[in-house]
């Protein structure tokens, strides 16, 4: 399983249920990423869709304690155990965990690849990922070259969660 994200200089990924800031060239980049693939997210992060709906051309995983929770066009969980259930049924490189904040800190442990979209700026938040650089199991293994939209400076990342052993 892979998680895909954008995160400030603080690791932060959002405030008020909306995403820090749109650059054009990640959203192509997150739509390139997970096209075709699965993504597996929390009920706040599919209501801050547009509209609140499900990613066309891919399978919508929704991981909510809301028992009622119904959305078309999305596979509804309401336990890490129904979640993993589900997930059976895909390869774990088609997966991507694309939040929000309790759902990366749940799934982060069984997340093999993190694509980050680093922000090197410092945003007013209210949402944060758990900062990978500071995760001792957690590997920087790919850089990007820097990147400029706007005034802002960003990089797309690559991260490998290295196994006992490895």
């Amino acid at each position: 399983m892979n998680l895909i994200v954008a995160v400030d200089k603080n690791w932060a990924i959002g405030n008020g249920n909306r995403l820090l800031t749109s650059i054009p060239n990640d959203m192509k980049n997150f739509r390139r990423t997970t096209l075709g693939k699965v993504v597996v997210m929390g009920r706040k992060t599919l209501e801050s869709f547009p509209n609140g709906l499900p990613l066309d051309q891919r399978v919508n995983i929704v991981l909510t304690s809301k028992q009622n929770y119904q959305v078309k066009g999305a596979i509804v969980v309401h336990s890490l155990k129904e979640l993993e259930e589900e997930l059976q049924k895909y390869q774990s490189g088609d997966i991507f965990v694309i939040g929000g904040e309790s759902i990366y800190r749940q799934l982060l442990p069984k997340c093999e690849m993190a694509y980050v979209t680093k922000i090197d700026y410092a945003f007013q938040a209210d949402t944060w990922m758990p900062d990978l650089d500071a995760l001792s199991q957690w590997q920087l293994i790919e850089t990007g070259e820097e990147q400029t939209y706007s005034n802002l400076e960003y990089y797309f990342l690559k991260y490998s969660q290295c196994k006992e052993g490895q």
